[in-house]
């Protein structure tokens, strides 16, 4: 049996003074025709990461309008994770040499797990490449929709990798994507887009005053009266920490009193990160105004929060992106954020508005500049930021948009 995540409860209506009335009523009108519908989510990991982290906000809110849902995590050991990493990167477009082994490796370890799985739910969701053969071994009956999520950038796939995995994934019914055109050439029978969110109660995205955030951030060697330029990230050569660096060494050429700080979280579905890790501090040096910083620090959700709070400059410049749950966390905080010009992160910058795209690290660094140097600018622009986020990107706004579906399906 695959394991389940425990969780604990949600409540709608404590978002009724953040959404409104009718964005509350719209739902619970939506979950009158789910009542008692079982509804399981499966994805590679409890914890570390952006689905991990929805999840854990959506599944008890589902239960809380009325559905049966839970969160199940499959098996894996570490040849697994190499391999799925492995492919994760070759959809997202890197070369990636995918041998027989590899491909041995991922079948195997989706038979154990679709062997493990317990039947007769309404909606299976499994999410991402990790468990996406779990259909095809399973063979769905027993269940009646099975919903394949995608939370990566999938619009330019290494071939190789495309053709093995692309079989799997068009067995699903339903593909969910975040965008449109990273569903590229896939058959499903029907195709969402649904944007992934942020849960504005969580220890995360709740308000921190600055005093409160300094206070936690200074325990970790930042000087709180010194700029401070930051990127919360996995340590993952899409999000580019390297790139970030060579900017910040570029800003304090002309702003010597610039820090910087690399805040991540090591996910059990990542050994790649620990090598990556290693290679962003190499390329750090001995400068001891980096900081890089993870959960095995003590660096956990309020601890991100009180660095998104205190920063002067948010950046995450990933050259392919998803979505990009940390730019929405940022923008929450009243932060605009200097992000790649990839994946899902222009729905959330708006150029010149909500923040900036950029596409070199000499760009990054031309805008980090400007918002050190117009504080008052980068206020309203980090005004604009969290209202883009109230309007399109809460769990809310998510809650409501996989009843949409569900209902679509039923119907």
């Amino acid at each position: 049996m695959l394991r389940k995540v425990e969780l604990e409860e949600g409540s709608l209506d404590d978002y009724l003074p953040i959404v409104g009335g009718e964005a509350i009523a719209e739902i619970r009108k939506l979950a009158e025709s789910l009542q008692g519908a079982k509804v399981v989510h499966i994805n590679a990991t409890p914890y570390g990461g952006g689905v991990a982290e929805i999840l854990s906000t959506l599944v008890p809110l589902m239960r809380d309008v009325g559905l049966e849902a839970e969160w199940r995590v499959i098996y894996g050991e570490e040849e697994f994770f190499s391999t799925t990493k492995a492919l994760h990167n070759g959809l997202q477009g890197m070369d990636v040499p995918l041998t027989e082994g590899m491909k041995d490796v991922y079948r195997r370890y989706n038979r154990l797990n679709a062997e493990a799985f317990q039947d007769g739910y309404d909606f299976v969701v499994v999410h991402d490449p990790q468990p996406a053969a779990l259909l095809h071994f399973h063979g769905g009956g027993g269940s009646k929709h099975w919903i394949w999520r995608c939370h990566i950038d999938t619009s330019t796939p290494d071939p190789e990798v495309w053709a093995f995995i692309k079989p799997y994934l068009e067995e699903y019914e339903v593909g969910i994507f975040h965008k449109r055109e990273y569903a590229g050439d896939l058959g499903f029978d029907k195709l969402a887009v649904i944007p992934p969110s942020i849960n504005p109660l969580s220890p995360k995205n709740t308000p921190l005053s600055v005093e409160q955030s300094r206070e936690i951030i200074a325990r970790f060697g930042i000087d709180v009266e010194r700029p401070l330029l930051l990127q919360v990230s996995r340590f993952d050569p899409w999000k580019d920490p390297l790139g970030v660096i060579d900017a910040y060494r570029m800003v304090k050429e002309e702003a010597p009193e610039v820090q910087l700080a690399l805040v991540g979280s090591m996910a059990t579905d990542d050994p790649e990160g620990w090598y990556y890790l290693d290679k962003t501090s190499r390329h750090a040096g001995e400068d001891f105004d980096i900081h890089i910083l993870h959960n095995y620090h003590g660096v956990h959700d309020r601890e991100v929060n009180a660095f998104q709070t205190v920063a002067d400059v948010v950046i995450q410049k990933s050259t392919r992106e998803g979505f990009g749950l940390v730019v929405t966390e940022a923008m929450w905080k009243g932060k605009p954020v200097v992000g790649g010009k990839v994946g899902g992160i222009p729905l959330q910058v708006i150029d010149g508005e909500t923040g900036f795209l950029v596409r070199s690290a000499e760009e990054c660094a031309e805008r980090a500049l400007y918002l050190l140097r117009h504080p008052e600018e980068s206020k309203r622009m980090g005004e604009r930021a969290r209202e883009h986020v109230r309007r399109n990107f809460l769990v809310t706004r998510h809650l409501r948009d996989y009843l949409r579906l569900f209902n679509g399906l039923v119907s």
